[in-house]
């Protein structure tokens, strides 16, 4: 799959399959998040993967839309500096986050980002240190519905290039 095949047929997938991902699908989605582009380098992020469904469902729990997470074959935390201490930390967090994304995509793999709202539960849930901080949490697993994986891209569901991309000034 091209990358630009991916870009055009991502789509955020929410119910799963109960089936694990194997072990070499685990590696390749979490090393792309590892080797994201980031400013200077800088790499602010850990990731906790998640298999354990006792975890998979607290952590469900610990955002308004995160119920997704209880679903997921692997769960993968994204914890970095706080958001306050640099600009592009959460910039930088998402970069990751896409890299994981599109390369489970291109597994057959679906995924959906869950914001997690409840900080300090989710430090204790996961144990990462008091100077570190989680703001977004991504499930895997395989598509309930497989035929999501080919299925074209919705007319009407982004804004037209018009309405987006302005030229030299506004």
């Amino acid at each position: 799959m091209q990358v630009s095949d991916a870009i055009l047929t991502k789509r955020a997938v929410r119910q799963f399959q109960d089936k694990p991902l194997p072990e070499d699908a685990v590696q390749v989605i979490l090393n792309a998040g590892r080797r994201a582009q980031s400013a200077k380098n800088m790499q602010p992020w850990h990731f906790i993967a998640l298999r354990e469904k006792a975890t998979l469902q607290a952590l469900s729990r610990l955002g308004n839309w995160a119920g997704h997470m209880a679903g997921a074959a692997l769960g993968v935390a994204i914890i970095t500096p706080h958001p306050d201490t640099r600009f592009s930390v959460m910039f930088d967090a998402g970069q990751a986050a896409a890299y994981m994304q599109l390369v489970a995509w291109e597994m057959g793999i679906g995924s959906c980002l869950a914001t997690i709202y409840e900080h300090d539960a989710a430090r204790q849930l996961l144990g990462f240190p008091e100077d570190l901080h989680i703001r977004i949490a991504i499930s895997f697993g395989y598509p309930a519905e497989p035929e999501l994986l080919t299925k074209s891209p919705q007319k009407g569901g982004r804004r037209v290039v018009q309405e987006v991309i302005h030229w030299e000034r506004w």
